[in-house]
């Protein structure tokens, strides 16, 4: 492995958690189609783009809608999302998140955003972490969404480093996928069901030591 030059994060489920509040836009759009929807059936959506969230739900019940009803269900479910987040803020970053990308900044290393998230650059500047990123790479930068790397790649680039040089963190194993894909190392982060799927994995960003790759 090269020395790390670059750190690429994941947002949701690695900097902060808003997971149950996609859920719950989620579950609310399933119910009105009638579609059966759980914590289970929830899984199967993360790191996955606003689009293919809704092309799986309706696999799951078995259900076409026009294209009409598709972009209108898209519209009301981040209408739902945006409004349950309002009261996000800095004390809501996951454990060992300022931290380190204090420590990585102090150091001179290249931070950057890798997420399906539409909402990244918003929910960034709630947390009040937007300064501390050099590039934010979201959904709607990419054509291709995780497991494919394009996003990840795509921040690399923006970073001017070569993926052996950039660390990857994810909290789903369409991100693992897509970071080991584009050849980065994949650190799994707070979802033991990608720990073994992951080059490195840590419960939460405190267990993680910078001083080990840069």
């Amino acid at each position: 492995m090269l020395p790390i030059k670059g750190l690429l994060f994941d947002l949701d489920g690695v900097l902060v958690t808003t997971e149950h509040n996609h859920f719950i836009a989620w579950q609310r759009c399933a119910h009105s189609l009638g579609i059966a929807f759980t914590e289970k059936e929830n899984e199967l959506l993360k790191g996955v783009s606003r689009i293919d969230s809704l092309k799986k739900i309706l696999e799951l019940g078995n259900k076409t809608i026009s294209s009409t009803e598709f972009e209108a269900l898209l519209t009301s479910k981040n209408e739902f999302y945006l409004e349950s987040i309002q009261a996000l803020s800095s004390k809501d970053l996951l454990p060992g998140v300022a931290a380190l990308l204090q420590e990585a900044k102090d150091k001179g290393i290249l931070l950057g955003v890798g997420s399906s998230s539409k909402n990244a650059n918003y929910i960034l500047g709630k947390l009040e972490i937007a300064d501390f990123f050099d590039v934010v790479i979201d959904g709607n930068g990419v054509a291709d969404p995780k497991p494919h790397p394009e996003v990840f790649l795509n921040g690399a680039k923006a970073l001017q480093l070569d993926p052996k040089e950039v660390l990857v963190f994810e909290d789903a194993a369409s991100g693992i996928a897509a970071a080991k894909a584009g050849g980065f190392t994949a650190v799994g982060v707070g979802n033991p069901h990608i720990a073994t799927q992951a080059d490195i994995y840590f419960n939460d960003l405190t267990e993680f030591s910078l001083a080990n790759y840069a």
